[in-house]
């Protein structure tokens, strides 16, 4: 790979992380047959957690994270209960309550909501193009949710598709507090987890999550801390810094949904429903429109 340009190195690696990406949702789909959001969180928490500290040390970099912590152990704990602690149990929970290819394809409006969400807190503006983008991804949510029937507006599941609406916006939320963290990214990260692991815990504790445990869904609980909430953020984290053009890596995320829509299919054996393909289709399309008006 050395002999490789930078923008290559950096397809590569974005490339690696919408791979790892695209299998989360069949991983959702089959721990949670077996295990409860909370007791997912907990497990795989604890094992992004092992894997973080272990990449930070092998990089020389504990003694920073010590004392990292001891500086802004207030940011981290901050940081930590809103990702990973609340977002991803209000996102599992959606994954809990809808069938999977619903679940995935509401989150990734979050892109939507994190414009918006910009206005009064980064002072941006909008621009024509989000509002086209806004109304594209909404349509599809809406078809989505009413498997087709928005003459009739008959919910599928409601309360799962609030879940999912709301995961999207702790999601843009926490990106929008993350402008102004100042600590380096994995230290940062890291630390999140660290000091969420003990909030997860407590609230595992507290809703009597540890009376009763399948171990069947054990090893994708292993699989989702490793890779969705571990590798492929050290993959993407190194995808932005090799390339000369952020959009050019960010473009690559248009491929996890539909991949996903595959192993979904082939590995969960979740049926594919046509709504979720058009509905999916329609936020693809808004956020392309999004992601092509800024990278110009």
């Amino acid at each position: 790979m050395s002999k490789l340009s930078n923008n290559a190195k950096a397809m590569i690696f974005g490339l690696g992380a919408v791979l790892l990406w695209s299998t989360v949702a069949t991983a959702f789909s089959i721990s949670l047959q077996h295990l409860s959001p909370a007791q997912l969180l907990v497990i795989a928490s604890a094992v992004s957690l092992i894997f973080l500290l272990a990449l930070v040390t092998l990089q020389g970099d504990f003694a920073s994270l010590r004392e990292e912590a001891k500086k802004t152990w207030r940011s981290s704990l901050f940081f930590g209960a809103i990702n990973p602690f609340l977002y991803y149990l209000v996102l599992l929970q959606a994954y809990d309550m809808l069938p999977a290819q619903e679940a995935q394809a509401i989150n990734y409006t979050w892109a939507i909501v994190l414009s918006f969400m910009a206005v009064p807190i980064l002072k941006q503006r909008l621009k024509g193009t989000d509002y086209i983008a806004a109304f594209a991804c909404y349509f599809g949510v809406l078809y989505i949710a009413t498997r087709g029937a928005i003459s009739d507006l008959e919910f599928s599941n409601l309360p799962g598709v609030a879940f999912a609406l709301f995961s999207t916006l702790i999601w843009a939320s926490y990106w929008l507090f993350n402008t102004k963290d100042t600590r380096p990214s994995l230290i940062g990260i890291t630390l999140n987890f660290a000091f969420a692991l003990p909030l997860i815990l407590i609230y595992a504790a507290f809703t009597g999550e540890f009376s009763h445990w399948n171990t069947q869904g054990l090893w994708s609980a292993v699989y989702i801390g490793l890779f969705e909430m571990g590798l492929s953020f050290v993959l993407w984290n190194q995808a932005l810094k090799l390339t000369d053009k952020a959009s050019r890596v960010a473009n690559l995320i248009f491929l996890s949904p539909l991949l996903s829509i595959v192993w979904l299919s082939q590995i969960a054996d979740e049926p594919i429903l046509a709504s979720t393909l058009i509905g999916l289709g329609c936020i693809l399309i808004g956020l392309f429109i999004q992601n092509s008006a800024k990278s110009k």
